[in-house]
């Protein structure tokens, strides 16, 4: 590798969505918000059902699970570095060596990233969301550097 060249690869490239994950957090907090509120007012209001105290706490948890369901929508982060790259999308994560990445590619039109692996399979890296622009860019440019680096060896 030349040195103009190990100039430009950056030694570890660690990204999260930005606008999804501020978008989850309000959100989260305003379901949570609103099931509390439910919870606390409802009793007190003439509909000819009676709520109980375990109803109150029923419709809270039940806003507390919606919220930290949304909240799923802020963890996603891809973390890459000269050995490979490990993507975390809202179910688990994922640790690939470069040599198993054919392409990282953000096809146009579409919402995220992605690692093409084989032949017509791919991991979708949301991490790198087209919502957040040039904060987007910036990562698929980074780790398409470390990519090619990597293969290039």
């Amino acid at each position: 590798m030349s040195d103009a060249v190990a100039r430009t690869v950056p030694p570890a490239v660690v990204a999260r969505p930005r606008k999804a994950r501020v978008i989850a957090v309000v959100s989260a907090v305003v379901v949570l918000a609103l099931f509390v509120v439910a919870g606390v007012v409802l009793p007190a209001s003439d509909t000819g059902v009676y709520f109980r105290a375990a109803d109150q706490v029923a419709i809270v948890a039940i806003g507390v699970l919606l919220a930290g369901g949304i909240l799923l929508a802020a963890r996603p982060r891809v973390r890459a570095d000269a050995e490979g790259i490990e993507v975390r999308n809202v179910g688990g994560a994922r640790r690939l060596p470069w040599s198993a990445v054919k392409r990282v590619t953000f096809p146009d039109g579409a919402p995220w990233a992605r690692l093409d692996i084989g032949a017509d399979e791919y991991v979708p890296v949301l991490a790198i969301q087209a919502l957040d622009g040039q904060h987007a860019v910036d990562a698929i440019r980074a780790v398409r550097a470390l990519h090619a680096a990597a293969t290039k060896e």
